[in-house]
């Protein structure tokens, strides 16, 4: 089997490039083994659910995890676009870079334009400490803890799936398009796409099912 296999053909018109609105409008499938498959919407999820089903949450926040800035190395200076993965430390994230093969170890990178009143309230600047064979880069900042969230969140713009952010560019209202309506606690690097769908009338107590305060519905 090869992954061609699985190819088709998606014309550019159906290719959502803004959430439905509202949320619970998106379609929904109800597949059930021994059933047929059913075209709903999410605004119905609560009617069919059954006693005993769990929905499990994650209630992370996305932070605006694209950085953009420029390398420095020997008074060069080129572009640079660094998306963050993974947190290891509070002052080193795990990155993927473009363009990351012509970054070195030790380089300096600066985000945010040097114009931009936000660098020089909370300047942004890391040292490429590592680089690894799955083409990740380890980034070693000069801020720490909640210091360094404040400067990404000031420096950074929010992580638009590249199917989108091919065909435009971001703005305002993606800060909130991608962010769930129960978000609690930052630590996301990409939208939990699928609670992108849920709105507050789903949790109100009318609904069939008892919401639970935690992520979980029972």
């Amino acid at each position: 089997m090869k992954t061609s296999d699985f190819d088709f053909h998606l014309p550019d018109e159906r290719i959502a490039l803004r959430p439905a609105e509202p949320r619970d409008s998106a379609r929904l499938m109800v597949v059930r083994p021994g059933e047929a498959v059913v075209d709903s919407v999410v605004s119905d999820l609560p009617a069919w659910l059954r006693p005993g089903d769990v929905m499990v949450f994650n209630d992370t926040r996305v932070i605006p995890a694209r950085l953009f800035g420029v390398r420095e190395r020997d008074g060069v200076r080129a572009g640079l676009q660094a998306t963050l993965l993974k947190r290891l430390a509070p002052d080193r994230w795990s990155v993927l870079a473009k363009p990351g093969k012509r970054l070195q170890v030790g380089d300096r990178v600066r985000f945010a334009a040097e114009t931009d009143t936000a660098c020089a309230l909370t300047p942004l600047d890391a040292r490429v400490e590592a680089k690894h064979p799955d083409g990740q880069i380890t980034l070693a900042f000069d801020l720490a803890g909640p210091a360094l969230d404040d400067a990404v969140r000031a420096s950074g713009r929010m992580p638009l799936p590249p199917y989108i952010a091919a065909r435009r560019p971001e703005d305002d209202r993606d800060l909130t398009d991608y962010q769930t309506v129960y978000a609690r606690e930052d630590g996301s690097v990409a939208a939990p796409t699928a609670g992108l769908h849920f709105t507050p009338r789903l949790f109100e107590p009318s609904s069939p099912c008892t919401w639970a305060p935690a992520p979980s519905c029972r």
